[in-house]
């Protein structure tokens, strides 16, 4: 990985700022699913998983991203956190049980986030950044593969359409630009993430076109 990392390290910056954007055009695919909601007139099908795992994520990359001081990932968590909080303000307005559906695993989402951040306060800092980076390489795992629980299920009905194409097919791009970057950069946490990210990404893509489910189905009663 050492050779590999200094054959990047001309391309730093372009790496990083490439990484940057399309994390961000990542958080505004969210908009896809909004409208969807609007349309429909309410969040029937459609979990707050990926706008709350989005806050989430976004407020514990920002600590991390403090620590390392790099202003690649605190430009990128900002607009996550931001536009997160927009969406999660919709499904909220649309949803029939507020407190099940959004208010409760969000209230969840920020004490878990609030612990983290007290305990990099409390920890010390010879190890803080080396737990801290174990600890949401995990979170951040289990919020990507979370759609994958339900594989069994997905394969036995020959049905994948629950899974969001858009914001999977965004999240492997990113996943494989950070992952270029935790090369140049030599940063195992973000190493391990994103090669993990990516393949539990790449996994959705293969069963969303293997199994397209009711998304075939609607396509082929409109004809």
């Amino acid at each position: 990985m050492e050779a590999l990392s200094k054959a990047l390290q001309p391309y730093k910056n372009v790496v990083g700022t490439v990484a940057s954007y399309l994390t961000i055009l990542q958080f505004f695919s969210g908009a896809f699913i909004c409208r969807d909601i609007y349309k429909k007139g309410n969040t029937e099908g459609v979990n707050s998983m990926p706008f709350v795992g989005g806050i989430m994520l976004g407020l514990a990359m920002l600590k991390y991203g403090l620590m390392l001081q790099d202003e690649n990932m605190l430009l990128v968590n900002f607009f996550a956190i931001v536009l997160n909080v927009i969406y999660c303000v919709v499904y909220y307005v649309y949803s029939t049980d507020k407190w099940r559906q959004i208010l409760k695993p969000l209230s969840i989402s920020m004490a878990f986030v609030a612990a983290l951040w007290g305990y990099c306060e409390y920890e010390s800092p010879s190890v803080v950044e080396f737990r801290y980076g174990l600890i949401i390489t995990i979170l951040m795992l289990a919020v990507l593969g979370s759609p994958l629980l339900g594989v069994k299920e997905m394969i036995e009905k020959k049905d994948a359409s629950e899974i969001p194409f858009v914001l999977t097919l965004m999240a492997t791009l990113v996943t494989f630009s950070w992952l270029l970057y935790a090369i140049i950069l030599q940063n195992q946490f973000m190493l391990v993430q994103n090669v993990a990210g990516f393949v539990l990404c790449f996994v959705q893509l293969v069963l969303i076109f293997a199994y397209p489910g009711r998304q075939v189905s609607k396509k082929k009663k409109k004809h």
